[in-house]
């Protein structure tokens, strides 16, 4: 049995002992009204003197998370929901049956009501003198250690909750999340916007060019999709209807890939301004912005990403087509799909073959993005890849665009907003061409929509930023600035009752046949191959990270992959075997696989063998950790 085990079960039976006590460890409330919270004690007792005590009783509660039990004297900390204050039981000042209680029931973990008298102690700590204590939560499962516990990055996602517990800057991050959100909604709101919600679900999904998310709609019989905008085709029905200002913020879902910048779903907000084009749009964000960053880091000044950005100094605007051509030579107006295709090749940018040469420029534009640091807005994109923009009346190639540019990244895309009907109907058309071609995310045909501008929109600028900013602004991955990121299931046991456990691969080699060293590589690098080509992209919690200077890197699998080794032929099968049986995912390597890259000749030297003649070079299983440890843990590791 574990040392966690020890204690889970040691945990147990205090629970029944203080229930055949008549003590409730999971009481509805505690027997005394709380009120007082470790913060504000910090601030009204922050002039009291080392060793010096008051007789001001106060009550508070919240979670131990560290118990110290010095004899005579015990130590704990104390953790609520605004900080932490230190609670002090002492022989002579804590009733001596709450102290012994104390010593035999309460633990680490814990949640308790305490009342006592505040004091500072001799080392300047101020604490609670305990006059009575009560269990208000009986935790079962001990707190992770401080420095020895959560370090996977999976079991953080997974288990947020301890993670936010553990890490008070992980608490503070999504404090500050709240006052993003909050900020925003109120600077909207002091400008007379309205806030409005729209439909998730939709019959088409439209008003960006995005993977959606489809389902079935039940009641209606009808295939829906989940929205990929904030309501953009919706808000501007609005428009139509006679509102000026409004906005929303809410959820939308994309299903693409995930990265540093990117998730399938996510916050955003979005409005719209009736009689205001894209430069109007341009002044209102920069103000936006600048409150924002006040707001949320008390600066305009902050380092993300590798870069170094100023908020506060002169916001640049940058031509798409000037931009393109500075940093690569490329005239977009001019070039083929050919060129631009070799141009991305040369720059070792990956691109859907398949799409046609807007698509591909904007894998050019990409790419050149990542050397601005901004502050800036992007003006100037073609009209082919922003089917819902207004066009720039000098020149038609180009619409009224905006992209606010932070830190190598679009963190914010607006436009004066197209209300031509019949233009509108036709760049639809084009974009059905692109999805019919191949193209993702090329948008729907949105009849309806079209319909609703024949009767009349005014001149309109739409503008939407998501909480990739609020990444951008605390310099955090946008996965880890989500407080319960989307994460692949866990294998679970078939036994009710049993909990979810995290996966393992495990090599063995065969060392009696004392492989040369090329062959025992050859023999690990094939057996993981193969492995991987079975098992997949399940592998990945994230395809691609990021470096401070923002090149891309492939991440490794998730999962921990060990090497042993075996001592005969038939070690090695009986293992195979008895994975097999269990269910496990089993890679096997012989020698006839290592003679020659011809699946046939393998094939046919195989079948000629029984199943004991065969000589195994080394086996692979992957699992849940717990099995595969356990039907593993007679071979030693590989040396």
């Amino acid at each position: 049995m574990s040392r966690e085990d020890q204690i889970i079960d040691a945990r147990i039976k205090k629970i029944e002992e203080l229930r055949k006590m008549g003590v409730n460890p999971y009481p509805s409330k505690p027997t005394s009204e709380v009120k007082n919270y470790a913060s504000q004690l910090h601030e009204k007792y922050k002039k009291l003197k080392n060793e010096e005590r008051t007789k001001d009783s106060v009550r508070i509660a919240g979670r131990l998370m560290i118990k110290r039990d010095l004899g005579k004297i015990a130590f704990c900390t104390l953790q609520d929901g605004s900080g932490r204050i230190q609670i002090v039981l002492q022989d002579g000042s804590t009733p001596s049956k709450k102290f012994e209680f104390f010593k035999k029931y309460i633990d680490a973990g814990d949640f308790v009501g305490v009342s006592g008298s505040i004091i500072r102690t001799k080392t300047g700590e101020l604490s609670v003198l305990v006059k009575d204590i009560e269990i208000l939560t009986k935790s079962i499962i001990p707190l992770p250690e401080k420095y020895h516990g959560l370090v996977d990055e999976e079991e953080k996602f997974r288990k947020r909750y301890l993670d936010i517990l553990m890490n008070p800057e992980i608490k503070e991050l999504f404090i500050k999340k709240q006052k993003f959100w909050s900020t925003i909604r109120n600077f909207m709101l002091e400008r007379g916007f309205l806030e409005v919600e729209t439909p998730i679900l939709e019959n088409s999904a439209g008003g960006a060019s995005a993977t959606p998310f489809k389902t079935h709609h039940n009641a209606l019989n009808t295939d829906v999709f989940l929205r990929i905008s904030q309501g953009e085709l919706w808000q501007k029905k609005l428009m139509v209807a006679g509102y000026d200002k409004t906005f929303e913020i809410g959820r939308l879902f994309r299903n693409e890939g995930m990265d540093m910048e990117h998730l399938q779903d996510y916050t955003s907000m979005e409005f719209y301004w009736a009689y205001a084009d894209y430069r109007d749009g341009m002044k209102l964000v920069e103000e936006m912005y600048k409150k924002v960053a006040k707001e949320v880091l008390g600066t305009l000044k902050f380092e993300t990403h590798g870069y170094k950005v100023d908020l506060g100094k002169k916001w640049e605007v940058y031509e798409y087509d000037k931009l393109i051509k500075k940093h690569t030579g490329i005239a977009i107006w001019n070039s083929t799909s050919g060129e631009i295709k070799r141009k991305l090749d040369e720059l070792s940018v990956e691109y859907n073959p398949t799409v046609e040469k807007w698509r591909l420029v904007d894998n050019l534009w990409k790419y050149c993005r990542k050397k601005i640091a901004g502050p800036g807005f992007l003006v100037g994109q073609p009209a082919e890849i922003s089917p819902l923009a207004k066009r720039n009346p000098k020149d038609p190639r180009k619409v009224e665009q905006f992209q606010v540019i932070i830190a190598g990244s679009e963190n914010g895309n607006g436009y004066s907003e197209l209300n031509d009907a019949v233009d509108q109907d036709e760049r639809f058309k084009k974009q059905m061409e692109m999805k019919k071609a191949g193209d993702t995310e090329a948008q729907d045909h949105d009849k309806g929509f079209v319909e609703a501008l024949k009767y009349g929109m005014p001149p309109t600028c739409g503008f939407g930023v998501s909480e990739r900013l609020f990444s951008y602004l605390v310099d955090r991955p946008i996965r880890e600035c989500v407080i319960f990121p989307l994460l692949k299931p866990e294998v679970s046991e078939n036994v009710e009752g049993k909990a979810d456990q995290s996966q393992i691969a495990v090599a063995v080699v065969n060392r009696s046949l004392k492989l040369k060293p090329w062959e025992e590589m050859n023999t690990i690098a094939h057996l993981n191959a193969a492995f991987g080509a079975r098992v997949g992209k399940r592998l990945l919690t994230v395809d691609t990270i990021r470096t401070k200077d923002n090149r891309n890197i492939k991440l490794n699998i998730q999962h921990a992959i060990m090497i042993k080794e075996a001592k005969s032929n038939k070690e090695i099968i009986n293992l195979a075997e008895e994975a097999k049986e269990k269910g496990l995912e089993v890679s096997e390597f012989t020698r006839e696989m290592i003679l020659t890259t011809d699946d046939k000749k393998v094939i046919n030297w195989t079948k000629e063998k029984k199943h004991e003649e065969i000589e195994y070079l080394g086996v692979l299983i992957f699992g849940k950790k717990s099995s595969v440890e356990n039907i593993t843990k007679n071979f030693k590791l590989f040396e």
